[in-house]
């Protein structure tokens, strides 16, 4: 099932409005807070486009100028506060994104789409040199969770936990697909080989020619939920 199409697609609406939700604050303290609590880990923030995300959420009436504080001969600050129609979004948008997975487009997945265009010893070499990077990537992971731990309830740091475990995950699959090339039982890998060798289609490939793949992934979901019950409408909300 998609997400419900949203009047703000920027992930960083989002944020802005969970900071406002415990109280106004103006874009430069927004700002300070993200940094500080490193939301730039999880969200994509443009600090530089932050006042223009605060000005779409104020237009859409998400939040709306709370105070104007002036001290001395500083220029006058401008606090924002949610409103309760931004509350109301805040609620239905996180709601979704945590229910409903979305289609994404990792670059990755994109690179694995048309990896066959590379010689699989090429392939091989890249892959190895993306699982050292991932290894080091993890291993950075683990030691900024085990200060965390140190610091903040878990529940603070959950988010650095999935990276570690999509880390993880990533670098387990790549090592087993390194595996299968290595020893020959990725299917395909001996044509892909000729292929890459001598310019020419595999016969075996060319009779593939004109077949049509066609996975309708969010129709298979969407029939897998219905078998188990569930609906939106049972998804429960917190107001």
């Amino acid at each position: 099932m998609a997400t419900k199409r949203r009047k703000l697609g920027n992930p960083l609406a989002l944020a802005v409005m969970a900071l406002l939700s415990e109280r106004p604050m103006h874009p430069y303290e927004i700002a300070q807070t993200l940094r500080q609590r490193g939301k730039e880990h999880s969200v994509k923030i443009n600090f530089g486009s932050l006042y223009t995300v605060v000005q779409n959420l104020e237009k859409h009436g998400f939040v709306e100028v709370a105070d104007v504080q002036r001290q001395g001969n500083r220029p006058e600050r401008t606090l924002y506060g949610l409103t309760p129609a931004g509350h109301e979004e805040m609620l239905e948008w996180l709601a979704d994104l945590v229910a409903v997975p979305a289609r994404e487009f990792p670059l990755f997945e994109t690179a694995l789409s048309l990896i066959g265009v590379l010689t699989p010893d090429e392939v091989v070499s890249l892959l190895d040199e993306r699982v050292a990077a991932l290894d080091v990537h993890a291993a950075a992971l683990r030691g900024a969770l085990t200060k965390l731990y140190e610091q903040l309830p878990r529940l603070f740091v959950v988010e650095t936990e999935y990276q570690l475990h999509m880390v993880e995950a990533q670098a387990r699959w790549i090592r087993g697909l390194l595996r299968e090339i290595a020893d020959g039982t990725l299917t395909g890998v001996d044509a892909w080989r000729a292929l890459r060798a001598t310019g020419e289609v595999p016969a075996e490939w060319k009779r593939l020619e004109g077949l049509r793949i066609d996975i309708d992934i969010d129709t298979a979901a969407g029939e897998e939920k219905a078998s188990s019950g569930a609906t939106e409408e049972e998804r429960p909300r917190n107001r």
